[in-house]
Parts: structure tokens; sequence; C-alpha cells
């Protein structure tokens, strides 16, 4: 398995929408084997959305690939929309999604804050889930964003500028709050611009060596984006971290479990995957030497790589 690659670029096979009321379009897709052992990506940010390449984490002739963008996010209609917008929601929704396709039991798989959500989800539906793959875990304790916001500074200073500078020196101890008041402003000239900035800082400490990005950003993308991760953040993403930590720990130590974790990471530090394994101690728990938070990291990368085919062995009938 050491030189194992992504696997090659596939396409849907079916897209769709999922009304999941009558606010939200979720956008799902499914590639790979339709009559594979199914598994569920879940996204990042919170406000990321999918893309192509994280279908490529999977086998397509052994793994029935299902993945959506979250409420808000990326295809997923209305874009930015925050109303009836919360991990629960998410929760439903992925849900409202293995009934759709009827499927009893599948794989799941999420990385930053989509190790968030899956677990939020595995607590829940535990006996719907035949594996976890959970990379750079993120549990929104008020320490974990107060890194995010703050701390961080202390090994990026210049990212930690780069966001401040249009803040107000009077609003400089309110960084959050002074950008959900922008990018929720109603005026595009307001809005964008501060959506853009807010993108970058995460953008900028992502993996261990930074690497150039010379598109331009898609302002309504960026837009849409801040304003589900601000309306996240604001409400410790709906969760009870600690919480979270005991419910996996009592519920969770029967399903095959895999933890990929930079130890650079710098958006989701190591602290907080380590104590998700000391409650998993039956997972199997990668601390990649050379990686930040980014998955497409050649150490991380190889990681999920090999969970994935470790698991192919497992299927929903298991």
């Amino acid at each position: 398995m050491k030189n194992l690659a992504l696997f090659p670029e596939c396409q849907p096979f079916k897209q769709w929408h999922l009304a999941a009321t009558s606010l939200h379009s979720i956008y799902v897709e499914q590639c790979g084997n339709p009559e594979g052992v199914p598994v569920i990506f879940l996204h990042g940010g919170p406000g990321s959305g999918c893309n192509p390449a994280q279908r490529r984490f999977f086998d397509p002739a052994h793994y029935h690939i299902i993945l959506f963008d979250q409420r808000g996010c990326g295809r997923s209609m209305p874009a930015g929309e925050i109303q009836d917008n919360t991990t629960q929601h998410l929760v439903a929704d992925i849900e409202q999604i293995r009934t759709r396709l009827n499927i009893s039991r599948w794989h799941v798989f999420g990385g930053s804050w989509g190790s968030t959500l899956a677990l939020a989800y595995a607590n829940q539906h535990p006996n719907q889930v035949i594996s976890l793959t959970l990379r750079g875990i993120f549990l929104s304790r008020p320490h974990e964003i107060n890194w995010f916001l703050g701390q961080v500074a202390l090994f990026f200073p210049e990212a930690w500028q780069a966001l401040l500078a249009p803040v107000p020196e009077a609003q400089r101890s309110q960084v959050l709050e002074y950008y959900a008041t922008q990018v929720f402003d109603p005026d595009p000239i307001v809005s964008i611009p501060a959506a853009i900035h807010w993108n970058a800082f995460e953008s900028s400490i992502m993996s261990l060596l930074p690497k150039a990005d010379s598109s331009a950003p898609d302002g309504q993308v960026e837009l849409a984006r801040a304003r589900v991760q601000i309306h996240y953040i604001r409400h410790l993403c709906f969760v009870d971290g600690e919480q979270m930590l005991s419910d996996a720990g009592k519920q969770l130590t029967h399903i095959p479990t895999t933890i990929v974790q930079g130890r650079y990471d710098m958006v989701c530090p190591p602290q907080t995957a380590w104590a998700l394994s000391q409650v998993l101690p039956h997972a199997k728990f990668v601390m990649v030497p050379d990686a930040g938070h980014s998955a497409m990291e050649a150490g991380t990368c190889l990681a999920l790589l090999n969970a994935t085919e470790q698991y192919k062995h497992l299927s929903d009938a298991d």
C-alpha cells in the first residue's frame, strides 16, 4: 500500500436534489459502483461543499460513493442560507439520504468539520455505521475556537494580521462578531470582500507547505461559505464537544475506526484527535509526522487511502 495514489477520476452516475424542507434543497451525487458497498463523504467547513477530488479516496469498482453539499453549501440551495441550518438538521439530512437510497448501513468518512458531523451522526445512529474514517478532528469546544481565532497567530502572525487588517482597532477583540456583521450585510460591496478575507485566513494555514492558488475567488461562493461557517462558529457548531467525546466512548467502541491527524495541523490541533483516540482505544490512530490540516498532503492522503482499502473487507451485511 505504500505507493497507493488517489484513485482515478470518476464521474457521478446520478446527481439529484433532496427536498430536505420547503426551504432547503440538498445536492447529492452518487459515484462508483451502484451495487457496491456504500460510503458517505462528509465535507468540511462548515460551508465548503464537495469537490471531484474527494471521490478519489475510494475505489470506484468497490464502493458506492455518496457525496452531498450540506445546507447552504456548494450546489445546495439556497446558497448561504442559515435558517433551519444546524448540526441536527444535517444529521437528519444524512439519514434522509440513507433511507431514500434504501441503504441499511454504510461507511462514514469525514474530515475537519466533517469529522464533527460524522461523530454526531454516528453517536445518534451507531447501528447504521459500518466504519468511521475521521481526519483532522474538530469538536468545536471553546478552546478549539479560541485557538483558531487568536492563538494560532503565534504560528501564523502574517495570516492573522491579514485577517485583522480591515477590522477597526476598537473591534479587534471581537473579530468573529466584526466579520459576522460584515458578511451578513445586505450590500455585496461590503459582504463579498469581507467573505473573501475571512476564507483566505483559513486557507493560508491549511497546509504545512502552502501551495500557490492563482484562481480568482468567486464572490458569491465565498460569501455563501463564510456565512455558513460564521453562523456555525458563533453557535459552537451546535454541539457539545465534551458530550460528544463521552457518547463516542459509550456507543462507538464496536465500530471499526481510523483517526488520521496531521502533527502540524494549525486548524485542528492534534490534542483533539488524541482525546478521541483515548475514548476509542480500539481505533487505529495515525499521527502523520509531516502534515498540516489538508487531506491532500502526501502522508495524510496515503493514510486515508489505506483506511478505505482496509475497510473493503467490511460490508453492510457484517
